[in-house]
């Protein structure tokens, strides 16, 4: 039982009313179609996934209708995020300084996700160097980036290792569980 991360986090980005979402596929794939079939995304494969998150980022940008004026991008291995937090970034980002064209969460003044850009950023990734995400062009344009301050912890929280889901089980009382049929190693 339970709720799959990726249906977890379109849950929230549905209830924030986000315009347009696309998922990138990578490894899983079909095991991860299955759970988001009921949902209004674009599905997008890389055909290259070990090439790493960078070449994912750039194809679901590349996907995005170019009619948007902004971008947000999601991690699926936030297991906390809800709709709330999604519509307070989105505040954060239509509010953010003249000059600025990134909103990335900031927590005990270390950086979370989601972050949200410009269109012009999404633009400039994309005409780019094909290692350039997210974090190469805001360390590339400092002065661009607004660092939103928050208390919420959420934005912190992901699940990278074993050891990350052992520690929000710890700290949280959530309990994460692989799909029985995959073998996962530390």
């Amino acid at each position: 039982g339970g709720v799959p991360l990726i249906r977890r986090q379109l849950i929230a980005l549905s209830g924030a009313g986000v315009d347009e979402v696309v998922v990138v596929l990578g490894h899983y794939a079909e095991l991860i179609e299955e759970a988001v079939k009921e949902f209004p995304v674009t599905l997008v494969r890389n055909p290259d996934p070990d090439a790493g998150q960078i070449s994912s980022l750039r194809l679901g940008l590349q996907a995005l209708s170019p009619k948007l004026d902004a971008a947000l991008v999601a991690l699926a291995d936030q297991p906390l995020i809800n709709s709330q937090d999604i519509n307070d970034l989105i505040g954060a980002y239509k509010k953010r300084p003249t000059g600025t064209q990134v909103v990335q969460p900031t927590v005990d003044g270390l950086p979370g996700n989601p972050v949200m850009f410009s269109t012009e950023v999404r633009e400039q990734i994309l005409a780019g160097e094909a290692n350039v995400g997210c974090r190469q062009w805001q360390s590339a344009h400092p002065d661009q980036v607004h660092p939103w301050v928050s208390t919420n912890n959420r934005y912190r929280t992901d699940v990278d290792t074993l050891e990350d889901i052992a520690a929000l089980a710890t700290r949280t009382g959530h309990q994460l569980k692989w799909p029985a049929h995959l073998v996962v190693t530390a």
